[in-house]
């Protein structure tokens, strides 16, 4: 038996580091978190995505009574523009989030595991990583492609 050692890449700056298209996408994320319907958890989550065709699409989560009926702020904005553009690929996605008082979150916030895999089948699709920014108001997580955040992953055969 051997021990195997996986390396993940994940670049840690400020808001104004990003490039002005990044800055813009995250500016689409947080205000998305406005739009979030979240009456049981008060756990606001706002995404904005990029194709490569330039159009963006916003995404928050939307909760139900009758858990886990909702959806996450990063599949209603992968799903929404699959809808519209199924052949372009996803450039980019920025993730914020607010807390139950309101506030922006400090730390950036991770996709839950439903999230990363629809992130994986996007990226296998159309063989090419997803750019991830995930906001918090103290610093930003810039991730190149998902299997930085999900290094063994269940992908097509």
């Amino acid at each position: 038996m051997k021990d195997l050692e996986l390396k993940i890449n994940i670049k840690e700056c400020q808001l104004e580091e990003l490039t002005e298209e990044e800055q813009h996408l995250v500016q689409l994320a947080i205000e998305a978190t406005a739009r979030s319907y979240a009456p049981y958890s008060k756990f606001c989550v706002g995404a904005a995505l990029l194709l490569n065709n330039g159009v963006e699409f916003l995404g928050c989560n939307q909760e139900n009574a009758a858990y886990p009926v909702g959806l996450c702020a990063e599949r209603t904005a992968i799903f929404a523009a699959g809808v519209q553009y199924p052949d372009v690929p996803v450039k980019a996605l920025a993730i914020a989030a607010r807390t139950p008082s309101g506030q922006l979150q400090d730390e950036p916030v991770s996709p839950c595991g439903s999230c990363r895999q629809v992130l994986i089948e996007t990226e296998t699709r159309f063989h090419q990583p997803v750019r991830i920014l995930l906001y918090g108001t103290k610093k930003v997580y810039v991730i190149d492609g998902i299997s930085n955040l999900m290094p063994l992953s269940f992908t097509e055969f």
